[in-house]
């Protein structure tokens, strides 16, 4: 089974399926351990902060998110490790699963209408169009 496990998580819930995917599967190989990437995009960082600019809890919303996947990971018995990487999350994750030689990537599917994602693209289908290894895309 796969060994070198890439769960690309935002939060979501359809990222919180994907991570229940992802323990499911490492569960299947005593060697397995999924690498949890978290992308923090500038342009949202930017916009959150200027939309929240008096508030303290900023960042707690994105902390909490991580927090729950790290729970499930933690309670699954799964090895983990969580990677914290900037820029925008479809090529960042891209070029991250690549260059680190993963065998497989699970990721969420983001729920885009038809005309936002046509227009847009969504993050799991620029994943799945570049990345070198499978993709399991989780509704």
């Amino acid at each position: 089974m796969y060994k070198k496990i890439a769960l690309a998580t935002d939060g979501s819930e359809h990222s919180k399926r994907a991570a229940e995917n992802a323990i499911h599967i490492a569960k299947c190989s005593a060697e397995s351990k999924i690498e949890v990437i978290y992308v923090v995009d500038h342009d949202k960082v930017k916009s959150d902060v200027l939309s929240n600019w008096n508030s303290a809890d900023i960042g707690d919303a994105r902390r909490s998110r991580m927090r729950e996947v790290e729970k499930m990971a933690k309670e699954s018995g799964v090895a983990f490790e969580i990677k914290i990487l900037h820029g925008e999350p479809g090529p960042v994750i891209v070029d991250y699963v690549n260059k680190n030689n993963f065998e497989i990537v699970i990721i969420g599917s983001r729920g885009l209408n038809t005309l936002q994602e046509f227009v847009l693209g969504s993050v799991s289908h620029k994943v799945a169009k570049r990345v070198k290894c499978p993709v399991l895309i989780v509704k």
